[in-house]
């Protein structure tokens, strides 16, 4: 493995962090809407990442045991379950029985992934400072 790949392996994990970071914080923006363009309460989003291509030949995958590949984003999923539920009968959007449906989201929790997203970020800057520097030291010692 190069350390050039090594480069881009921290700087797809920089991007699927920061992708992870978007949809939390829209997540958070939104934790008491209730009335979407879509209808009904806005849906609690959920990023899934996957380990970037690995390539079919054998001594290929062999030579780069160390590097799969990287990281990506696979998917954005949306929260299919019933929403949150509070009796509110004089909300605009309250239902004949007095209900209003609320996005099902745990503030805490959402802040919680949102510090988690934030340190990856900041593994994969050390990650490529580290790298950026042995890249320096190695041209140092090829003059």
């Amino acid at each position: 493995m190069s350390l050039f790949s090594a480069l881009s392996i921290s700087a797809s994990g920089m991007s699927a962090q920061r992708t992870r970071a978007e949809v939390i914080t829209e997540n958070l923006a939104n934790a008491e809407t209730t009335r979407t363009p879509d209808g009904g309460p806005y849906r609690r989003k959920d990023v899934v990442f996957e380990s970037g291509g690995g390539s079919p030949s054998f001594s290929s995958v062999f030579g780069d045991a160390m590097a799969p590949g990287g990281v990506s984003v696979s998917a954005i999923n949306v929260d299919q379950g019933d929403p949150e539920r509070r009796y509110q009968p004089g909300h605009p959007d309250a239902g004949a029985d007095g209900y209003v449906a609320y996005p099902r989201i745990n503030p805490a929790e959402e802040m919680v992934d949102l510090m988690s997203a934030s340190r990856g970020y900041q593994a994969n800057i050390a990650s490529m400072s580290a790298l950026k520097d042995m890249i320096s030291h190695s041209i140092d010692l090829l003059r």
